[in-house]
Parts: C-alpha cells; structure tokens; sequence
C-alpha cells in the first residue's frame, strides 16, 4: 500500500506560513480616511473661490446702480458698505427717460418666441434624424452638422438684402427667421445625440401599441428629452437676449423700441446720459437672463451632461 507524505509549507521566523503571509501583503490597504476630508475641503475651497471671483463683478455692478451720482465718481463701490448711502433714483429714471420698459418688450418679444420655435424645430428634427429612414438622411446630417462651422456674420448682407427685397427688414420677425435659422442645427445636434440614447424597445412598444409617428413623438420622445430640451432653451434664450448685431442691423433706423443690448450700446456712445442711468440700465437687462442661469442651473447641466455622454 502507497504512501504519501504531506510537505508543509515553509514557515517563516514570525511563525506565519509563507504563503499566507504573502497573500496578506498583497491586501491593498483601506483608504485613509483623513487624505480624503482634506480633498473635500481644496476642492469647496476652489468652487467658493470661483464664485467669489464670479458674483464680486455682478455684485459691484449692483451697488453701483443704487448710489448717487457724487459717490460713484468720487469713491469705489466697495466703500458704500462703510458708509452706506442708496436710492432708487437711478432705475426710476432708467424707465422714464432712456424708455428701457419699451426695449424689455422688445427684447422678450424677440427672446421667447426665438426660444420656442429653436427648441420645437430642433426636437423634431432631431426625431426625424433618428428614427426614421428616409432618402438622403445621411446628406442631410453632414449638412447639418457643416452649417455648425459657418459663422453667421458672412450671411448678414445677404439676408439682410432679402429682408429688404420682401418687406421684412425692420421687423421683429426677420431677427426670428436669422436668429432661429443659425441655431437649429446646433440645437438638432445636441437633441439627436439624446433621442439616439433612447431603448428601441420603448419606441417599438409604442408602435405596436398603435401609436403614430408624431404620437410616439409626442407622448414619448418629448417627456424622455425634456432634460436636454431645457439646456436647449436656456442657451437659446441668453444668445438671442444678449445678441447686439443682429438686431442693430435688422431693426435699426426704425421706430420699433431698440431692444436692451441696442439701446444700452446706444447709451456708451451719448455723452449726455449719465454713469448712473447706464448703471442701473445694465442691472435691469441682467436681472432676467442672471435669475434663469441661476434658477435653472441644475436642468441645464443635466440636459447638457446627458447629451453629451449618451451621445
């Protein structure tokens, strides 16, 4: 009958088996936990740092508009919270002399409905791109996506040239068509990228169910992307509330009220209006488009993230 014998592993002068001291220290050590802490506290550190450097601009721009005119010629606006002397005066003659409640109307007159129409037209464009086949679909998405490189300033004397030649220009409508035509593609591009991220079996399911195309995109497609449609929507109403150009060739020598961009511009070049008005003019066309970044902050780098890491 065999024998076997059984060798031991080898011991090493702890008296701990060589292999199980090994293993021990290939065991990654925990983390600790005091490294850590200290990171959370470099990276709050930084972030309250950037928003200092961000808000003390916004801030002081602020203060400015509510002093009088002596102190803001004479002193910094960081001395009014050592001896603090503000009034109103400033943004009541903002609205009754330089008319900056008829340029707000013009302004939101161009703005929302530029808004709308961008976001409705580049979802179902982008929908269109993404779930349906049809000839030339593929032309189309180069074309789409070269119109991105286009800057829009080469087209301005030929559209305003056709605005002229249809009645068009010195409207409000002409600054939709311009405005709204150079950001469809753009707004096409980020949508497509988030509906392409969307399971084919919702959308199957939905067909065999009976719904229509235009229903799937209804009921489907828009509740799903109303995350990026909303960074859409907040992008597209700063650009066209911000935008100077277009409006000061499209509109300008008409007697349409100047939009807020237009008639501040208008303000730096008079010598006649006072710092104060221009002040006070400037916090009231940053009130709105501040108020939106900051209220809806968390959609648009939701909606924006998630275009871009699903697409």
């Amino acid at each position: 009958m065999a024998s076997f014998t059984v060798t031991p592993p080898p011991v090493t002068d702890s008296g701990v088996p060589e292999g199980a001291q090994s293993s021990k220290r290939r065991r990654p050590a925990p983390p600790r936990r005091g490294w850590s802490r200290w990171g959370r506290v470099v990276i709050h550190a930084i972030v309250l740092a950037l928003m200092v450097i961000w808000f003390t601009p916004v801030m002081g721009l602020f203060v400015s508009s509510i002093r009088t005119s002596n102190d803001i010629a004479s002193t910094g606006w960081w001395t009014a919270f050592v001896a603090p002397l503000f009034t109103g005066y400033n943004y009541q003659q903002a609205f009754a002399v330089t008319g900056m409640g008829q340029s707000m109307a013009t302004s939101l007159a161009i703005s929302i409905p530029v808004t709308i129409m961008t976001t409705l037209l580049s979802a179902i464009g982008a929908y269109a791109l993404t779930t349906m086949s049809f000839r030339g679909r593929s032309v189309l998405s180069l074309l789409l996506v070269a119109l991105l490189v286009v800057p829009p300033q080469v087209t301005l004397v030929p559209m305003l040239k056709f605005f002229t030649a249809t009645g068009l220009s010195g409207t409000v409508p002409a600054v939709w068509i311009f405005q709204v035509g150079f950001t469809v593609p753009f707004g096409i591009f980020l949508v497509r990228g988030f509906i392409a991220s969307i399971p084919e079996d919702v959308l199957e399911a939905a067909a065999i169910d009976g719904a229509s195309a235009l229903r799937t995109f209804r009921s489907v497609v828009l509740p799903l992307s109303l995350p990026v449609l909303a960074s859409l929507s907040i992008m597209q109403f700063l650009w066209s509330w911000n935008d100077l150009l277009v409006p000061l060739l499209f509109l300008g020598g008409t007697d349409l009220a100047q939009p807020m961009t237009v008639q501040i511009a208008g303000m730096v070049q008079e010598t006649g209006q006072g710092q104060s008005l221009l002040l006070a003019s400037t916090v009231v066309s940053t009130l709105l488009p501040l108020t939106i970044l900051i209220g809806l902050q968390r959609y648009f780098v939701r909606g924006i993230l998630g275009g871009a890491v699903k697409g």
